[in-house]
Formats: C-alpha cells, sequence, structure tokens
C-alpha cells in the first residue's frame, strides 16, 4: 500500500491530504518506482494555491528520486534496481510508491547519490539552461541574481560564477548573505534593508548588470528592471511573491530597450538530447566541485505541509528534502 499526498481543493498547506493507495501494475510505458527521497520546489506551492491551475483531485511533487521494482510493457531502457530521478511534468513525487512513464525518467549515475540528486535535479537543470540557455553570460559579465540562498539561487550563483561572471545577489539576512558569499557572488545585497536597484547601479559604476535572474516575480520587477544595463535582459523564471501582470510593454524602451523572457523549465528539456546534454552538465559540475549541493533541511515525507509552510516563510535554504 503507496501512502500518497493529494489535493482535492487549493489553498493553504492544511489542503495536502495523505491517503493509502493500492497502485494497479504499471501501465504500457510505464515503470513502478519506490521513492527514496522527494525535493520541494517553489512550483509545488504553486500547483497547491492555484497559482498554476490544476484539475482536481491533484497530485503533488515534481522532483523525486527512486529504485524501479516492476516494468510495464515497452520498457526496454531501464531494468528492475535502476536507480532513477525525475522532475516531471508528471506529479506525483509526494508519495512512497508510484507508477510513473519511464521517457520523464533520468537514470542516476553511480556517482551522484539519491539525495544530491533529489535535492539538485529540478533546480540544477533550471540553473543550466538559465545560465547556458536562455541567456549568454560571458566572463566579466555582471549579473543579478534574486534569492541567492535558495534552492535554485544557490545553485545559479555557482554556475554563474564559474563561468567567470559577477554576480550580485540578494538575499533576506546576513546568514544568507555569507551564504551567497560562499557561493561565489561578487557582492550581497540585504533586500530587505538596501534599494536594490540603487545598489547594484552602485556596484556596477552605474551602468546596471547584463541579466537579471528573477524567481521572485511582482515584488522584485520594477527593480529587476531599474537594475538592468541598457538592453540587457530579464529571465523572470518564478512567482515565489506572486506572479507578474498588467506589463505595459512601453516600459522596456523607457528603462533602456530591455528584454524579457518567462521561460519554464520543460520547454528546454522537452528534446531528448537536450533532456540527456543539459542533466550530463549538471552531474558534470557537481562532480568538478563547481557547484556544491546544499540540502538545507530534511522533512519527513508525510511532514510535507510543514516543509510548504516553512518554504513560504522563506525560513529555508537550499535544496529541501522530504524523506519517507
Amino acid at each position: 500500500m503507496a501512502k500518497v499526498a493529494r489535493i482535492t481543493r487549493i489553498g493553504g498547506p492544511e489542503v495536502i491530504e495523505w491517503q493509502d493507495v493500492d497502485l494497479p501494475p504499471p501501465g504500457p510505458g510505464e515503470v513502478r518506482i519506490r521513492t527514496t527521497a522527494a525535493g520541494l520546489n517553489y512550483i509545488d506551492t504553486y500547483h497547491r494555491d492555484g497559482t498554476y491551475p490544476t484539475d482536481l483531485p491533484a497530485a503533488l511533487g515534481m522532483e523525486g528520486v527512486g529504485v524501479v521494482t516492476a516494468l510495464g510493457d515497452g520498457v526496454t531502457e531501464l531494468a528492475v534496481g535502476t536507480r532513477v530521478a525525475t522532475f516531471g511534468p508528471e506529479r506525483g513525487a509526494y508519495a512512497t510508491e508510484r507508477n510513473i512513464a519511464a521517457r520523464h525518467l533520468f537514470v542516476l549515475p553511480d556517482d551522484i547519490d539519491d539525495e544530491t540528486a533529489a535535492a539538485s535535479l529540478l533546480k540544477g537543470c533550471t540553473a543550466e539552461f538559465l545560465a547556458e540557455r536562455a541567456s549568454h553570460v560571458a566572463p566579466g559579465d555582471w549579473v543579478l541574481v534574486h534569492a541567492a540562498a535558495g534552492g535554485v539561487g544557490s545553485i545559479l550563483t555557482q554556475w554563474l560564477a564559474a563561468k567567470g561572471a559577477q554576480v550580485i545577489a540578494t538575499v533576506g539576512d546576513e546568514a544568507k548573505a555569507d551564504q551567497a558569499r560562499d557561493h561565489g557572488a561578487t557582492d550581497v545585497i540585504l533586500y530587505r534593508a538596501e534599494d536594490v536597484a540603487k545598489r547594484v547601479r552602485g556596484l556596477t559604476g552605474g551602468m546596471g548588470v547584463r541579466v537579471a535572474y528573477d524567481g521572485i516575480g511582482r515584488d522584485t520587477w520594477e527593480a529587476s528592471l531599474d537594475a538592468l544595463a541598457q538592453r540587457g535582459l530579464l529571465i523572470s523564471y518564478g512567482n515565489a511573491s506572486a506572479p507578474v501582470t498588467g506589463v505595459a510593454l512601453g516600459i522596456l524602451a523607457a528603462k533602456g530597450s530591455l528584454f524579457v523572457t518567462r521561460p519554464t523549465l520543460f520547454h528546454y528539456y522537452s528534446d531528448p538530447a537536450e533532456r540527456v546534454a543539459g542533466a550530463a552538465s549538471l552531474w558534470e559540475m557537481i562532480r568538478s566541485g563547481k557547484v556544491r549541493v546544499t540540502i538545507g533541511q530534511r522533512y519527513p515525507l508525510l511532514e510535507a505541509a510543514q516543509a510548504h509552510t516553512d518554504l513560504e516563510a522563506r525560513r529555508t535554504t537550499g535544496s529541501t528534502l522530504l524523506i519517507p
């Protein structure tokens, strides 16, 4: 009998329910996996609170790692005992066991352990496409990374620093500032105490940054625009505060002929070759030590609601794991 998280209504962390489910055999093209670790991500809260509409009842959790325990018809590329990971698009990682389409799985290298994979796959592949494909950053370029002590932000800061970028990181307190510096940030801004755009201008000699990476959304939209150099690029990739709405395109001209994109991970990982190459790049960054994966906290799987509460209150750092 599997323990599976479901929501039957949208709302706060309290809507997460746990059900006992007798799983059917995996269908054609599917495998059964036993979960060893699940990753917590802001996108999970968007599914829970309705920011990203979903049909109800719905499963929760995008990022998970486990071991294949059964194969459906037609699955030849995996075997029972294979260690695998996923970041979606199928939801359901908050479960002790699940059936999932084999095409949505990554086979884990032997030298990447389960917790590292669960803490880094979705966040690390997000950092990969942000740093390598959604933008083109050269050594010496100034860039801005919001929420640099968070799951994506901590990996992205390290990745950009490894490329030789001068990273300006925003964080909420001094402890997180120390983490951002340890991850290679050139300068750190305490966003609660400082005017972010004004400080960026001061650090860059009035020029502004080439790229701003913004996973916060509405609360940082104006600051990100104001921090950009002429013809700079704002990559808005998340809604931790709230979605950005009501944008007047003329503001991009007024602030320096700016570029804005709102990408999603799945559009950069839909091609099979890009999936393989992107994940391989992440594993190599981890092997080389250029990216260190920080697991800031672990919760029992059944305490997912508390993990959501702490994430939304910005009480977490690095990656968060849910352990069965």
